[in-house]
């Protein structure tokens, strides 16, 4: 990778969450993009730069990854390839991804839990963030932050979500009216 400007690299992985707890981007096109490649890229770039670990910062990997906006280690921040990596991973980023990254996601569902356990899991699930580097694993949720994880598991597993919204026929015939396209994946 080389690292010539932030804008290639995509910015907080809560871009290809959000917007798509029930809007599918399967099939998703305008003039400007086919938005199942734009997110399904956003989160390999994502991957990717946490495994080259360019900050060279401890934890990142193959099984630690994901960084979107959360809490930090002096406030809050949208953590992103290049332009602001603090070394903090937030958990959402990766396991919101499932859609995009299955396999990749699910290391880090097992590695998230299986490995860092308590220091990042509680009573209610994921805690926002952490950073080993900084040893710093606050016991803080942000609900927010935890709102896309089971919807977008959901998502890949079924569609179900993606599959009661875009069933909407007022969904259809908006998404016409701005100049979508939808095609069968």
């Amino acid at each position: 990778m080389k690292h010539n400007g932030a804008e290639e690299y995509g910015g907080p992985l809560f871009w290809a969450h959000y917007s798509y707890i029930g809007l599918s981007p399967k099939g998703l096109k305008d003039q400007y993009a086919d938005y199942w490649q734009l997110n399904r890229n956003q989160a390999l770039i994502n991957y990717e730069y946490c495994v080259e670990n360019p900050g060279g910062y401890e934890g990142y990997g193959d099984n630690c990854w994901g960084l979107t906006a959360s809490y930090t280690v002096d406030g809050y921040t949208a953590h992103m390839p290049v332009k602001n990596d603090r070394g903090v991973i937030t958990p959402t980023a990766a396991l919101s991804s499932f859609p995009y990254t299955p396999d990749q996601s699910m290391r880090a569902l097992k590695h998230f839990y299986n490995d860092l356990g308590n220091r990042i899991w509680g009573q209610y699930g994921f805690y926002d963030a952490f950073s080993i580097q900084d040893n710093w694993y606050p016991q803080r949720y942000l609900a927010i932050d935890q709102l896309t994880i089971a919807p977008m598991i959901e998502n890949y597993r079924t569609g179900l979500l993606w599959k009661l919204f875009m069933g909407a026929p007022e969904i259809q015939e908006g998404l016409k009216k701005l100049g979508f396209t939808v095609e069968e994946r």
